[in-house]
């Protein structure tokens, strides 16, 4: 059974941080590119990150840019997104998604064919 498993949410103050894990079962995230995508309810889901097979490149949404960092253990089958300096805004459920094989890096959640359930981050004093 094909999966991706996010963990890491929870509540924290701002300025906090976090670290959120998605575990891949049943799916090698080799040639595949990753990406971390959040929703709030009624608004649509947004782009957060993404990573390509070999690391670089990586893609930022502007918001938050020089906070969130997105890496990735291949041996481990594992995506990494640490967030820190976190703001209330920040607040959502965030997901994990990875492309077919050999697609290249993209902020379109069209392109990305598997999901996971998600994690919520809350981001409140």
């Amino acid at each position: 059974q094909v999966q991706l498993v996010e963990s890491g949410g929870g509540l924290v103050q701002p300025g906090g941080s976090l670290k959120l894990s998605c575990a891949a079962s049943g799916l090698s995230f080799v040639r595949r590119v990753v990406a971390w995508f959040r929703q709030v309810p009624e608004k649509e889901r947004e782009f957060v990150a993404a990573i390509a097979w070999i690391n670089e490149p990586t893609r930022y949404a502007d918001s938050v840019k020089g906070r969130f960092t997105i890496s990735r253990s291949n041996a481990e089958n594992t995506v990494y997104l640490q967030m820190n300096n976190l703001k209330p805004e920040d607040t959502a459920d965030y997901f994990c998604a990875a492309t077919a094989p050999g697609a290249g890096v993209s902020s379109d959640p069209a392109r990305y064919s598997t999901w996971g359930r998600g994690t919520q981050v809350t981001v409140s004093s």
